[in-house]
This record gives structure tokens, sequence and C-alpha cells, in this order.
């Protein structure tokens, strides 16, 4: 492989993912790269080869890697980039910041940015994926997202640029995003508080949130369209389908499809990521035998599988 900078922050070689992604799967990546602030970030991807793969990762609660590990570089964002600030109703979060942290401190503040509370993950993620739950989705709220481009130049996008779509969003290739701006409604903050426990408390009741998960694992068959809000949702859901092609509950290895929530695929505590994914082309499979309706996968999927 290319040879890589020698930046300020930390580089780590043939870094281990599993230990980083929530499903607790995957094989190494070439460089972990850990970058001490803005600068360092630039300065690591201007001069980064142009041949050598980008991958920004954050805090892996939608994610496989697969169990061969990942050919390329790994920046994952920490202290520097998890700052958040607030003046009136406008929110700025670094991309490390956790999805519940920003929606408990702007509640503090009186604005309504409550459904980013239940969001499992970091701002960068909730962008890159127009996260989005109880009919309000970050394109509704996002002003701006402010990245670093594989040239080092520090960019602002707009909506419009990001063109979100349902979970999902346009970034620049190998860019990596540092930190978005959102305007909510203002609200009693007393309120705000109490809608997130209530939110929190069906979630904890419906979900399976003391497992390894990774989240929703297939979109909504019917979602969205082409603006990816909320007024465009339809009602056919994931787990619906999951049900009724008899797929609740199902194993393969140490993956299957969650009991309580058949949307979600759990790691039981031996699962290799090729069981993950297996078992969910096997839910695929069976939906589509089922009903005609090809589910896409809302997990994203990573890296090279294990060759002997």
């Amino acid at each position: 492989m290319t040879s890589v900078p020698s930046p300020r922050g930390k580089l780590t070689q043939n870094r281990p993912l599993n230990d980083l992604t929530w499903l607790r799967v995957g094989g190494p990546a070439d460089y972990l790269f850990q970058p001490a602030d803005q600068e360092d970030l630039q300065q690591f991807l201007r001069d980064l080869p142009d041949d050598i793969t980008v991958f920004p990762m954050g805090v892996g609660s939608n994610l496989i890697v697969r169990d061969g590990g990942l050919r390329a570089v790994v920046i994952r964002l920490g202290r520097g980039f998890n700052g958040i600030s607030i003046e009136g109703n406008i929110v700025t979060a670094g991309a490390a910041a956790l999805d519940a942290h920003v929606a408990r401190k702007a509640a503090d503040a009186g604005v309504d940015l409550t459904f980013l509370r239940t969001i499992p993950g970091s701002i960068g993620g909730a962008v890159r994926m127009n996260a989005g739950c109880y009919g309000s989705y970050t394109a509704d709220v996002l002003c701006k997202a402010t990245i670093i481009t594989r040239q080092g130049q520090v960019v602002d996008l707009t909506p419009e640029e990001l063109n979100f779509r349902y979970r999902q969003s346009d970034l620049p290739e190998g860019a990596v995003l540092i930190s978005a701006t959102f305007e909510g409604p203002l609200d009693d903050p007393d309120e705000l508080h109490a809608r997130m426990d209530s939110q929190l408390k069906k979630r904890d009741e419906t979900q399976p949130t003391k497992d390894r998960s990774a989240g929703s694992t297939f979109r909504n068959p019917a979602g969205f369209s082409s603006t990816g809000r909320a007024d465009d949702v339809h009602d056919l859901k994931a787990w619906k389908v999951i049900d009724d092609a008899g797929m609740r509950g199902v194993m393969r290895g140490g993956a299957q499809m969650s009991p309580k929530h058949s949307n979600f695929l759990i790691n039981t505590g031996s699962a290799t990521a090729a069981d993950l994914e297996g078992l969910g082309e096997d839910v695929r499979k069976k939906v589509y035998e089922t009903s005609g309706i090809t589910l896409e996968w809302e997990i994203m999927r990573v890296g090279d599988p294990l060759t002997d």
C-alpha cells in the first residue's frame, strides 16, 4: 500500500474495527486515523495519496464491517469535533457529537430537536443517512453541513446540495463531515424533556435496546419521495413484511432477527459479520418469495469477506 502521511493525531495500522461497531464484528482497517483537530485532518487529507480510499466512520451504530476488514484509511472523529453551541433556535454540533446529547442540550435551551434523542449514533451519521423518527427528519431542520473535502478544503453544503432522500444524502467522495447547523422550533424545556422521556419509554418497550444491534436493518419498502421529508411517508413497514414472511426470530449462526422487533438484526454473542449479512440476505430472499417486495438494506455494509 502507498505510504500515508504522518499526522499529529493517532494513526494505527491494521486496526481491528469490531470493538468500534455496535454489532461487535469486523476485520481490520488498513489504517485508523483519529485527527488531533481540524487542521490536522485537513493536512492529512491534502497529503494522502489519491489512490488510498477514505472511509469516515462515526460510532458504528449502523454498520457491518465484513470479517476480512476494510482496505482504506478509516477516519474517526473524537474530541475537538463534538462541541455543541446554541444561539436562539440555531444549534451547531460537531459531527462526533452524539444525537442524544444534541437533543438534550437543545431541549435545555428550549429548542425542539427531540427526534434525535432516540436515534443511535452521532450527528455526522444523522446527516449522512437523513436520520429521523416520530415524523421528523434531519432534512427538516438542517441549515448547513460543513465538510472537509478529499483535497483538504473546508466547504459548507446546503440541504439542496446534499440532495436528501429517504435514508440517503449525497456527500462528495472521500469528504469528511465535521459539523452541522440546525434550526429547530422553540418550546418549553420541561415539555421537550417530557416528550423525550416518553419516546425513550416507547422505544425500550418495542425495540431490543439491550441487545447488540445496529438499529433498523432494512428501509421501509415505501418510504419517501425525492424530498425525504416526513409528509411523504407511507404505511408499509419492513417489520410487517418480515413477519408475514415468517422470519421473526430466525437465526443463522450467532445472528438473529430479533423476536422483539423483526426489523432488528442482532448479534446474540458469537455472530460473525458473515452470519449477520447472510441472515439479512436470507430475509430479503424470503420476503421477495412471499410478497414480491425487495427489501433494501438500511445498515451499511463495507469491507471484504474473509477468505481462506
